[in-house]
Formats: C-alpha cells, structure tokens, sequence
C-alpha cells in the first residue's frame, strides 16, 4: 500500500509546475493534499478512472483546504474532527476494512504567535480524534502537522526556537500525540539522518542550500509497524514550498 501526502500551497499553481506528471509516476494507492487554496468547481482533474476525489474546502476563498485521491473505495468519509461544519477544510478521514486514513493540515500558530492558543487546544481535539478512531482500528495520518518536533528536523534550531512551528508547545503536543501511540515512521526509519526537510522558506537561495524544516509526517499507530517498508522525502520535487512524502506499508 503506497501513500503520498503533499501540502500543495495552491493546487492549481501547482498543477501548471507538473504536479500531474508526478501525480501519475509515483502512482500511489492513496494521494493526500493539503492547502489545495480552492473553491469546488474551481478546478478539474482528471486523474484517470482508478480515482475516487474526495475534498474539503475551506469557507474562506483561496485559503486552507485538504483532498484524497483514492484507488480504493473506502467504506466511509468524514470531513472534520466534529460535526461543527470545518469551517477551515482541514481534514478528510478514509475508512477502510484494515485503517483508517487521515490527511491533516494543522492550523499554523501565526508568526506573532496570536493563534497559539487556539492551535493547542485544536491539538488537544486531534490527539483524542486520532485515539477514538485508534480504538476501532489502526491509524495513518499524514500531513502538514506544522510543526519540527526535534533539532534534527529544523537546520537552525537556536536561532528558531520560539518561532512558529517551534516553539516548547508545539513540540510538547507532538511528543504527546505520540507518546499515545503513534509513530513518526519517517524518524523510526531514519533516526540519526539530518538534513531531510519537506518545507523551505521562499527566501532566496534557502532550498538549494536546504535550509529547511521537517514538518510534514505520516504517523502510523504503533501496531502498524512491523508493516513498515519505507518512508521517504522527495525532494526533489518542486512545485510547491513543501515536496511530496511517501510511505509504503506491507499488505
């Protein structure tokens, strides 16, 4: 089983930067996206009739939004932790007869920090979400999680710590969601491996000389591991501020 999560930052920017072309060689079972920055009927793709597409947009024009590209039809879908509308379009959930599969983009806590707050307690919501569904069967969750958990996943991490998306309570909430059960499966693969990143900054030069964070994961129950086959970077793929991750499991 092959997934992919990609945070896009605007899908049809990015689909005239190749994101079909790499959509349709990495060829995967499950095809995440996060910050697709539309509106439905603001874009048409066809992805071939092995596809399901299922989205979620944001209320707000040009902003947030998630998607799955599926080959196989999942027993059930959810939009959203509750049934509060998800004003912010920033989750879908796949059921299927083995996992559930769950494509997050995690609010940012802004770079003065004024969404703190709100961006704990909506990863206190999440954890529970991701334990309930824990609790049925196993999870994969994948995503912008916006936020590198340890030294290894930030180039400068002095000069960072306190910024958004590394501050103390942000990577407290990570160690805690996995400290429940969860798994990075990129860092259980790789645990000593440094300079692997999935976000850069649009400052110049700043990706050809990687200067980047790692701040987008797929976190697998812990049961799932002896699953495991491989969990990727792919970095090389430009297109967007984020590259593309990939994750294979075992049937």
């Amino acid at each position: 089983m092959k997934l992919v999560s990609w945070n896009v930052n605007g899908l049809r920017a990015c689909v005239n930067k190749g994101f079909l072309d790499y959509f349709h060689d990495v060829d995967a079972d499950v095809f995440c996206l996060q910050e697709t920055k539309l509106q439905q009927g603001q874009i048409e793709l066809d992805l071939g009739p092995s596809y399901q597409q299922y989205w979620n947009y944001a209320e707000k024009k040009g902003y947030s939004g998630t998607a799955v590209f599926t080959k196989m039809p999942p027993h059930s879908v959810r939009y959203g932790m509750e049934d509060d509308g998800e004003p912010e379009g920033r989750i879908i959930t796949l059921e299927f007869a083995s996992c559930y599969v769950v494509t997050v983009y995690t609010p940012n806590a802004k770079r003065d920090l004024s969404r703190l707050p709100y961006r704990l307690e909506w990863e206190d919501r999440f954890r529970a979400y991701l334990l309930h569904l824990d609790a049925t069967k196993p999870v994969i969750a994948c995503g912008d999680l916006n936020v590198a958990h340890k030294e290894i996943d930030i180039k400068n991490a002095k000069s960072n710590r306190g910024n958004s998306g590394f501050t103390d309570e942000e990577r407290n909430k990570m160690t805690q969601l996995l400290d429940a059960g969860f798994t990075d499966s990129f860092r259980y693969l790789h645990p000593e491996r440094a300079d692997a990143y999935t976000w850069w900054s649009n400052m110049p030069k700043v990706r050809e000389r990687n200067i980047g964070w790692r701040i987008d994961y797929f976190l697998i129950s812990n049961r799932l591991r002896d699953k495991l086959l491989d969990a990727r970077i792919d970095a090389h793929i430009l297109g967007s501020d984020h590259c593309p991750i990939v994750l294979d499991l075992a049937e």
